[in-house]
This record gives C-alpha cells, structure tokens and sequence, in this order.
C-alpha cells in the first residue's frame, strides 16, 4: 500500500492543472484516509471459522436453541394484538421476536369456535414481535 500511495502522490504533485481542483481535493483526501488506514493495526483473524461460532450454543442460549429447533416446520398458532388469529408452519425467529410463518391462514375468530369460518390464505407471512399476545404449538396435522 505505501509503493500505492507514493505514487498517487508524485501524479498529484506533477499535475499543476489548477481546472481540477475537485479532483485534487478528491486525491488529497483518498491519500489521507489511506495513510491512517496503513497505520491502524489490522483487525486479528478469528480463531474460528464464523459458522463453528455460530453453531455453538453460549451459556444459557443452548436449551432456547434447541426449543426453537424442536419448533421448525411446526405448526403454532399465534394471537394478535388487534383479534386476529395466524396459524402456520414456524419457519424462523429474530430478536426483535417478529416470526416468520409459511403456508399460514388468518382467522378473525377462532379456528375451534363454533362459527365455520373460512380463514383468509396468506401463505409466507411475517408476524411482527409487538404485536403477538400467545403462541401454541398446534398439535393437529394438516
């Protein structure tokens, strides 16, 4: 990188074109940012491969981890905040605690009432953490 930036600096020291100004500054501000890079020491290689990290469970996370696993391609039926019922297959999680649910169907009333009500199809549907009251694992098959 410093063969690099010496010879940026000699083209921006032979160039007396004074119709560049922008690009002159442009120049002056690339080397500088790089003369502070190449004095930063570099970030250490990690120790693991990224993905050994991230399968290995930390601390208390492993029995969540493994509920949640235990919950993938299960049916849950979620209540919303606003009445609404969803139930669909679990497909994943984020820590804002939104879940993402496929093959789901939307109920206004609830699916085990008396009323034969036809649930509205969504398919794949995000299901924002705020606005869930409950989730229960279904048991039925589908």
């Amino acid at each position: 990188m410093v063969s690099f930036l010496t010879k940026l600096k000699q083209c921006l020291s032979n160039s007396n074109s004074k119709n560049d100004k922008g690009f002159r500054l442009s120049v002056e501000m690339l080397i500088t940012s790089m003369e502070q890079a190449s004095r930063e020491e570099p970030p250490a290689p990690h120790s693991e491969p990224m993905q050994k990290q991230l399968d290995q469970p930390s601390g208390d996370t492993s029995e969540s981890r493994q509920s949640l696993q235990g919950w993938l391609n299960r049916f849950m039926r979620i209540k919303m905040t606003d009445g609404r019922i969803l139930v669909g297959a679990f497909v994943c999680t984020d820590r804002d605690r939104n879940i993402i649910l496929g093959s789901c169907d939307e109920y206004v009333n609830t699916p085990a009432s008396n009323d034969k009500e036809e649930p509205r199809v969504l398919g794949l549907a995000m299901v924002p953490g705020q606005h869930i009251l409950s989730i229960e694992i279904d048991d039925f098959e589908r």
